[in-house]
């Protein structure tokens, strides 16, 4: 799971294997498989970073070299 912040400065935790896409709207917007949408408050960049954090810690990257 991830740690994201809602615009209202709560904090989230998601599976970022649910993630279909993100969007700038200009807010940074998550669009889940689900079709929920998430405004967060953290750059693109940075949810990247945590989301190859993640798959890091669990392992998914030794399947994928």
């Amino acid at each position: 799971m991830i740690e994201v912040t809602r615009l209202d400065g709560k904090k989230y935790w998601l599976n970022p294997h649910q993630i279909e896409r993100i969007e700038l709207n200009p807010d940074v917007t998550l669009l889940m498989l689900s079709g929920q949408k998430l405004v967060v408050k953290e750059s693109p960049d940075e949810i990247t970073q945590k989301i190859i954090a993640y798959r890091r810690q669990i392992g998914a990257f030794k399947n994928e070299e």
